[in-house]
């Protein structure tokens, strides 16, 4: 007979034991591949090779390959930058700030989610670093660091070296994060493996003995590692903002940005983790871990965020009408019937009408829902990056220079080259490391799974 918890749902099923969540692990990681990861590896690594050949052209070319022009000097790059930095908040949120109010359900996700943030933030990093156009030559000069070409430093007043700054600090601290809490999980498979990957992930283990002082200070490492993690959830897609709010260009500078990006960039990190998981949980017969309970929590994130997301589009409108300042008023009416009104309306239709389906309990705890859904936010979501950038370049004051941008197929190129990095780093981390926290999954079983009883 099955005993569950009146109140909540199990967050692990199947009655699963302390040995069952070891082994359920671990033999992704020490059998031989499956036939569906081998198919996604060689199509993520297809896309990548394919996404090379633009990115090479634009190195050695230079970014006029783009479809960049005096008036739209941004548009697929740093749509792009903003998009991936926003699908890595997931990770951060899901592992800092749900492990500080000691919400259990993040413990079979948050693995996942630490991963495709570090993988999200190297592929938003390569965008300013192309748009330098000759960056084996400068790209330095981004950095504060001290130079023998005289007095010359970075402007600090500069919001794109605040990205500098922001983005290093967080991918420094999620790797961190993420590694630290890979360490009990490398000792377990060093107990069970032999050869060459004993020595593999004994040296990855640091020496793991599994003390109660190791316990101790693991955990207290991982909390003072989550205190300083959490406030870059606020702060580095409020700095992402600022390269736009503190300009003077109509539907720019506005003071809802940095709440408004923030809420978004946890929009579509939710949102790509569900599309991760989702797979996941299929691939490697993980059900009982990865549940519709942990789907549907996440759904909810989903539905406050997206709702956030649709009053600052309607925010924006109101402020710009009620202000009485034209060419403001003009940049917003211009988004949604110009020439980009098909992008705008994509937006609001992706952004702000599909998550309100999760208001539906039987959406919300469907996969194939859940996945379509996901897909459907983060296509809006960058929709929403593009419809911001763009919309608000190619009309400027005067019309002798307002212009089009139309992607060039090393626009297109180089994006697929990011999508193919992320996903092919994603199933190698899936295959290599254990892509549920063991160690965390264990310290929750006892009060959140599904008891077995005679």
């Amino acid at each position: 007979m099955q005993v569950t918890s009146s109140v909540r749902e199990p967050l692990v099923t199947g009655g699963k034991s302390y040995h069952d969540v070891t082994h359920d692990v671990s033999r992704q990681v020490e059998g031989k591949p499956s036939l569906a990861w081998f198919l996604a590896f060689l199509t993520a690594a297809g896309v990548l090779a394919l996404g090379s050949i633009a990115l090479i052209a634009t190195l050695w070319e230079g970014i006029g390959m783009w479809g960049l022009n005096k008036t739209v000097g941004w548009a697929w790059d740093i749509t792009n930058f903003v998009w991936w930095v926003g699908i890595g908040h997931a990770g951060t949120l899901i592992s800092a700030v749900l492990l500080l109010f000691r919400q259990k359900w993040r413990t079979s996700i948050n693995r996942a989610a630490e991963a495709m943030t570090i993988f999200a933030v190297i592929c938003a990093a390569m965008f300013p670093v192309i748009h330098m156009g000759r960056p084996w030559l400068g790209a330095y000069w981004a950095l504060p660091l001290p130079n023998t070409f005289g007095s010359l430093w970075v402007n600090f007043n500069s919001p794109l070296l605040w990205d500098v700054f922001a983005i290093s600090t967080y991918f420094s601290v999620s790797l961190v994060f993420w590694y630290i809490g890979l360490i009990p999980d490398f000792a377990t498979i060093r107990d069970r493996a032999t050869g060459l990957r004993k020595t593999i992930y004994g040296a990855l283990s640091f020496g793991w003995d599994g003390a109660a002082k190791t316990w101790m200070r693991y955990e207290s490492v991982s909390l003072i590692l989550a205190g300083l993690a959490t406030p870059l959830v606020l702060s580095v897609h409020t700095i992402v903002s600022f390269d736009f709010a503190t300009s003077v260009i109509p539907g720019w500078h506005t003071t809802i940005f940095p709440p408004y990006f923030v809420a978004g960039a946890i929009f579509s990190g939710f949102a790509m983790v569900l599309t991760l998981m989702i797979v996941t949980r299929k691939v490697f017969k993980l059900e009982d871990y990865i549940t519709i309970g942990h789907i549907e929590l996440m759904n909810i994130v989903i539905i406050v965020t997206g709702s956030i997301v649709g009053v600052a589009y309607i925010t924006e409108f109101f402020i710009a009408w009620y202000s009485g300042v034209e060419p403001e008023f003009y940049a917003f009416y211009n988004r949604a019937t110009g020439p980009y009104f098909w992008a705008y309306w994509t937006m609001m239709t992706c952004n702000v009408i599909s998550p309100q389906l999760f208001w539906i309990k039987k959406i919300r705890t469907s996969i194939v829902a859940t996945f379509a859904l996901s897909i459907v936010v983060n296509i809006g979501m960058w929709f929403e990056r593009f419809v911001i950038i763009v919309t608000s370049l190619h009309r400027d004051y005067l019309p002798s220079s307002w212009a089009m941008f139309y992607p060039t197929w090393a626009d297109v190129g180089v994006y697929l080259f990011t999508f193919g990095l992320f996903f092919t780093l994603f199933f190698l981390f899936a295959k290599f490391f254990p892509v549920i926290n063991m160690a965390e999954v264990k310290s929750v079983l006892k009060s959140s799974s599904e008891k077995v009883s005679k």
